[in-house]
């Protein structure tokens, strides 16, 4: 058993919304695409400004690339292909926003991620299960109308109220 608060009890404490993306190699981009676009059809736009930043400023990353920084790029422009956290710096960084994910880890609740020049005041919100998936998440009353979403009603306290089962 893994201690610490699991994915929906670290929602509950913060009243938010999951949207649930399709879970393959572009959740990533899916979830910003949905944060950034309203909706997580422009997975592809995302990924290639993603790496036009990369691209136009190497020094900035390529310190954090596990890799050669050509086959990185060449890796992560493909569609299909995981982001991972140098994918969202350099979101942050193109976008000029901050980017919290809710995260699984035991020790972290969220990691925060500060664009260089923040150029908006809207906040990214997403969330990352296991070490493998990104969802976009909301606040409970900002999320889109258009999702078929099921709301949830998330208490931070669920046992001082009455269920309705």
């Amino acid at each position: 058993m893994k201690s610490g608060l699991s994915s929906v009890d670290s929602l509950r404490l913060y009243e938010l919304v999951e949207h649930k993306v399709k879970g393959d190699g572009n959740c990533q981009f899916r979830a910003l695409s949905d944060q950034l676009y309203q909706s997580p059809d422009h997975h592809e736009f995302v990924r290639q400004q993603i790496i036009s930043q990369l691209k136009g400023n190497r020094d900035a990353y390529d310190g954090y690339v596990p890799m050669a920084y050509d086959d990185y790029l060449e890796k992560v422009a493909r569609n299909g292909e995981w982001g991972d956290h140098v994918t969202l710096q350099a979101a942050a960084d193109k976008y000029g926003v901050k980017i919290f994910v809710m995260t699984s880890f035991k020790d972290t609740c969220y990691i925060e991620i500060q664009p260089k020049i923040q150029k908006s005041n809207k906040v990214v919100l997403l969330s990352f299960w296991a070490e493998v998936h990104y969802n976009s998440i909301y606040p409970q009353n900002d999320a889109p109308r258009s999702q078929t979403t099921r709301k949830k009603r998330w208490w931070p306290f669920s046992h001082n109220h009455h269920h309705h089962h």
